[in-house]
């Protein structure tokens, strides 16, 4: 029997990388079985909602319905870490930390010399995946944000990032990086999103090599060099105040690109593309029956003006609060949406009856109407009805899997994963 690889999950959700890593076998809910991606066993997890309204830990409660009481801590993680620290509480050994964090201000207020540790702005939460990091050095990490990480902030391009791969790399990690739209590998969204693997202690790499071949994301989500031949072969430094300080000052656009690699402070960055000629699937494909779509989701034809308004192209003269009249322009998006292609990037709004640009719309039967709650757990590749049975609203439900990733995305990096460890 293999030796399973025990996995820490922060910012849980409803559990989307302990789904894609862990897969599901419950005999209370058969109908969400999902085979495993290896050996992979989650030992202690966390999620909760800023504020700490018990009405707002909605996911916090659909993840413990799903995995089990106690198989998630609801608390405010820097807390949680604070009580680690004193020694009145513990978190169970693992190799593996995962989850997916926002994407902040990660800049640091003072040089290492001039401190005990990284000096990080409170309330971000990439400082406490660090302070975990600096407490137990586990073998591999996979991380997960969206892919505006690599450029910002607007003044500094690319120095979010470059101090996340500073701290990797003063903790003894050497990084792969790669965004992934998983319409382009198969799956029934186009939802980019950048993932960040790294690994502890491990020997010299090939940075080429590893880039384009023999990485965990490369072999997971093969890729070749665009035709844009976009690349950069760069050092930072192991002190993020330094990063904080300089790196991106006067670069009109980041030097990171959608794919890269670093060891030991070199960086090596591409312009890739997608390689892919599997099965695809389509919002089409995840439609329920219209019989089974409720009334309310259907868009009543009084309401149609309104949603041709904030759908369709504008360009027209618009006042500000201060009184400044200026013209405002966009261009139309897709209405209905196209069942014979992946769908857009769901959203945390996808919610409530109300008119709106982002909503998804489909027409079914010579009828329109939005998503339903099971519609939007399949696009994520969750197990249909995942956020059901009374859970939570249907609301909750839409701003669960706005906020959820694409379970096939870690499923297929902890295949790889779990090759390498067998």
């Amino acid at each position: 029997m293999a030796t399973p690889i025990r996995v820490a999950e922060l910012f849980a959700g409803v559990g989307g990388f302990r789904l894609g890593l862990e897969g599901y076998d419950d005999e209370r809910y058969p109908q969400f079985h999902r085979e495993p991606a290896g050996p992979f066993e989650t030992v202690w997890a966390n999620q909760w909602e800023p504020m700490g309204q018990e009405s707002k830990q909605f996911a916090w409660r659909c993840y413990e319905d799903r995995f089990g009481e106690s198989s998630c801590v609801n608390e405010d993680i820097a807390k949680v870490l604070d009580q680690v620290e004193e020694g009145s509480r513990t978190i169970p050994e693992f190799d593996m930390l995962v989850g997916g964090f926002p994407c902040q201000d990660y800049s640091v207020a003072k040089p290492l010399a001039l401190a005990s540790g990284i000096d990080g702005k409170k309330g971000v939460l990439w400082w406490s995946i660090n302070r975990l990091l600096e407490m137990r050095h586990p073998k591999y990490v996979l991380l997960e944000n969206v892919d505006r990480l690599l450029k910002s902030p607007a003044s500094q391009r690319g120095r979010d990032f470059a101090i996340i791969l500073s701290c990797l790399m003063r903790l003894g990690y050497s990084v792969e990086w790669h965004v992934i739209n998983a319409a382009e590998y198969g799956m029934p969204q186009r939802r980019r999103r950048v993932y960040i693997f790294a690994e502890h202690d491990v020997p010299e790499w090939n940075l080429e090599d590893r880039l384009m071949s023999s990485g965990v994301l490369a072999r997971a989500f093969p890729i070749a060099g665009s035709g844009k031949n976009v690349e950069y072969d760069f050092t930072i430094p192991d002190d993020p105040y330094e990063v904080t300080k300089h790196f991106g000052v006067g670069d009109a656009v980041s030097k990171f690109q959608n794919a890269g690699v670093m060891q030991d402070g070199r960086i090596l960055t591409r312009r890739v593309d997608a390689v892919y000629d599997g099965p695809r699937r389509t919002l089409g494909d995840v439609l329920v029956p219209a019989e089974d779509v409720p009334e309310s989701f259907w868009i009543d034809a009084s309401k149609l003006p309104s949603w041709q308004y904030l759908k369709g192209s504008k360009h027209e003269e618009r006042v500000a609060r201060t009184g400044y009249t200026y013209i405002y322009s966009e261009g139309p998006v897709a209405f209905p949406d196209s069942l014979d292609q992946p769908s857009r990037t769901i959203l945390t709004g996808e919610g409530g009856s109300g008119a709106s640009r982002t909503k998804h719309v489909v027409e079914q039967d010579g009828r329109l109407r939005r998503l339903v709650p099971d519609e939007l757990d399949a696009l994520q590749e969750f197990p249909v009805g995942w956020t059901g049975d009374g859970l939570m609203s249907d609301g909750r439900r839409a701003f669960c899997m706005g906020n959820a990733l694409v379970t096939g995305i870690p499923h297929r990096i902890g295949c790889v994963l779990a090759q390498d460890a067998a």
